[in-house]
């Protein structure tokens, strides 16, 4: 448990300066950047504090200058914080709307634009979620979605959710496939212990919208590139 505590006590003994001084900040000249960044470096700092290593290869694939959907698979809560800042540039992510309302948190979320998802399975809200995603890649600000669409609780690859695809075909933004591993043995689902350890992150070479007839193919080609990265154990 000591690595979760260092983590803990870390994000909070420099995120409550960081919201006092940052969330102002933003609310008043609606640039989110100081903040995005200061969140990034406190991540990184308590990752690192708490011994976890974050391994990455593939970054120099990603198109610059490029509003991207990156679309990963999901092992364990430690994936977004590894993830996020290694993506480069600004992303948001689709994520619980019940995280929102964390105190002082869901602020941080909603200044950053992060995308709400419900899950009720409401037709409605998932085409809200999707137009919102639509609207920032047009402002060039990527989108991080974990397309699976929850954990995996035994590190293998789970059916993937349609609506990342719908996105990607109805805006024909870059789809880049993400492969996590190592992180599912350093925090299982369900379980608040960390260990420390590597987590891998792999960026895979970009997929176009354009040249698939169809958001099934364009599923199978991300699915295909995802498991390419893992080891052969999880990839379903």
């Amino acid at each position: 448990m000591i690595s979760s505590l260092v983590l803990i006590t870390t994000i909070i003994a420099l995120g409550i300066p960081a919201a006092v001084l940052f969330l102002p900040w933003t609310v008043i000249t609606g640039n989110v950047m100081p903040l995005y960044n200061a969140t990034q470096m406190i991540v990184r700092v308590g990752y690192w504090l708490a011994g976890i290593r974050v391994e990455t290869e593939g970054r120099n694939l990603v198109p610059a200058n490029t509003a991207c959907i990156f679309m990963a698979n999901h092992v364990s809560n430690l994936d977004p914080p590894a993830l996020i800042p290694r993506i480069p540039g600004r992303t948001s992510a689709f994520m619980k709307r019940s995280l929102m309302k964390i105190p002082v948190l869901g602020i941080g979320f909603r200044q950053g634009e992060f995308i709400p998802v419900d899950r009720t399975g409401s037709a409605v809200s998932a085409q809200e979620s999707v137009a919102a995603a639509r609207r920032l890649l047009d402002k060039g600000v990527h989108i991080t979605t974990f397309v699976e669409g929850t954990r995996s609780k035994d590190g293998r690859l789970l059916p993937f959710k349609k609506g990342p695809f719908y996105l990607a075909m109805q805006t024909g933004a870059p789809c880049i496939p993400v492969s996590i591993y190592g992180t599912e043995t350093m925090m299982a689902k369900g379980s608040l212990r960390i260990r420390p350890g590597a987590a891998h992150i792999v960026f895979h070479a970009p997929l176009y919208p354009r040249d698939f007839a169809n958001r099934e193919d364009l599923l199978e080609a991300v699915r295909a590139a995802i498991a390419s990265g893992l080891p052969e154990w999880m990839r379903g």
